[in-house]
């Protein structure tokens, strides 16, 4: 017998950023874990893949995901270990493949991006992610534009260099893990800076819409310190800013830019823990009684693939006696946009509402048994340190029963009890 851990993401006590841990009661975490952003020099998307790989994520891991997308052959990936006026971090360095007149480097649409993102293999929740930064650059420059998002040319914003620093950055904060992320009103920098349309003044109008509503700084420096892509990763992944947190730093990291300025040209980032209690998962419903019954369990699917704790349905009767549905979406408050624009566009409601829940959980370990009848996994519950509840896994059952041609409950059965004559 051999006892090997749940492989889907959790956090842990010691911000190690292994993909394996066991389940643990949510109530028993005492502290709330923070990425944070310190943009005292302003931020890029290649700026903070570098903080990401300095704070600890293995740049194999990043290679192999971004692998996924099927665009290697577009570029290269390194990343070096230098300094920037005394400071030491990591420079992320994306360099395109040289192309000739016969096979250029694409011009895309945000529907050529979505396209390449949603039919990769990469894990849902980091697609969903990545379509978010990009909707956000997209609406940004759809109203600088004034056009729509469907027709915005994304010109170095959506460049392949601008594709591997969003969807990296996708990719290490689902690797990280973390409760929340907060930050320092980025510093915007000041001056003129060239781009497709001319000289601009900094910000650059897509940078300007996207920072619009937080609070920002400029003018440390004669030069563009926030770019486009930077500003679109910070605005969607922050759920707050401010220059005065009250945390303890556990790790730093430093992202190296490639200018040389006045002040470091570096993005330091946090991981921290604060006393805050960290936010509860979020309940969101809506009720329906006009959808065809099939469509529910492709709603189901999409939810739980885009990273729904649970997704269930409850019969209702709802006024003037009509039948109807209620669907009930459980998810990480950082999901909550994703799993609406979801039931926005796959069922036939006409609003949501969605609130704060509390969750207790039962210690769970999952082990391999040799039994009589094979192999089999069983889920174990625990409370205060006390095996409660075990339960064969279904599939491994059908498997076995399928193997000897015998009734899946026979072996189910079966091996429940030679658990408990053990």
């Amino acid at each position: 017998m051999y006892i090997y851990e749940l492989s889907y993401p959790k956090r842990n006590e010691k911000f190690g950023l292994s993909l394996e841990h066991t389940d643990q009661n949510e109530e028993a975490k005492a502290h709330m874990k923070i990425l944070y952003y310190d943009c005292f020099s302003g931020i890029s998307g290649d700026m903070n893949l570098g903080a990401m790989v300095d704070l600890g994520i293995s740049p194999r891991h990043i290679s192999d995901q971004l692998n996924l997308l099927n665009i290697k052959d577009e570029y290269t990936l390194t990343f070096e270990n230098s300094r920037k006026m005394g400071i030491s971090g990591t420079k992320a360095v994306v360099k395109l493949q040289h192309r000739n007149h016969t096979h250029p480097h694409p011009r895309r649409h945000l529907s050529d991006i979505e396209h390449i993102i949603k039919n990769s293999k990469i894990a849902e929740p980091v697609k969903q992610l990545s379509l978010q930064i990009f909707q956000r650059i997209a609406q940004a420059e759809a109203r600088v534009h004034g056009t729509t998002t469907e027709q915005v040319h994304f010109h170095e914003v959506g460049a392949t260099d601008a594709m591997v620093d969003i969807v990296g950055a996708a990719i290490c904060f689902h690797q990280l893990d973390v409760d929340e992320v907060w930050s320092r009103p980025p510093e915007l920098g000041s001056g003129f800076v060239h781009c497709t349309h001319g000289r601009m003044p900094v910000p650059a109008p897509a940078t300007a819409e996207l920072v619009r509503n937080i609070p920002t700084t400029s003018g440390a420096v004669q030069a563009e310190t926030t770019t486009p892509t930077g500003a679109a990763i910070l605005t969607t992944l922050a759920h707050r800013f401010t220059g005065r947190p009250s945390f303890t730093i556990k790790k730093t990291g430093y992202g190296l830019g490639h200018h040389d300025l006045e002040i470091p040209n570096v993005l330091r980032v946090y991981l921290a823990e604060t006393d805050e209690k960290a936010p509860g998962p979020v309940m969101m419903e809506c009720n329906i009684d006009d959808m065809n019954p099939e469509q529910y369990e492709i709603v189901m699917d999409k939810l739980f693939r885009a990273g729904a704790d649970d997704v269930f349905l409850t019969h209702l009767i709802m006024k003037k006696g009509r039948p109807a549905v209620k669907i009930s979406v459980l998810c990480h408050r950082e999901n909550l946009d994703t799993m609406k624009d979801i039931l926005f566009t796959e069922t036939t409601t006409l609003g949501l509402r969605h609130y704060p829940v509390e969750k207790d959980m039962l210690k769970r370990t999952i082990r391999e048994y040799n039994t009589p009848m094979g192999k089999v996994r069983v889920k174990e519950a625990r409370y205060r340190d006390m095996l409660i509840r075990q339960k064969p896994e279904w599939e491994d059952c059908k498997k076995i029963a399928a193997g000897k041609n015998v009734p899946v409950q026979q072996v189910y059965l079966e091996i429940e009890r030679w658990l408990n004559r053990e």
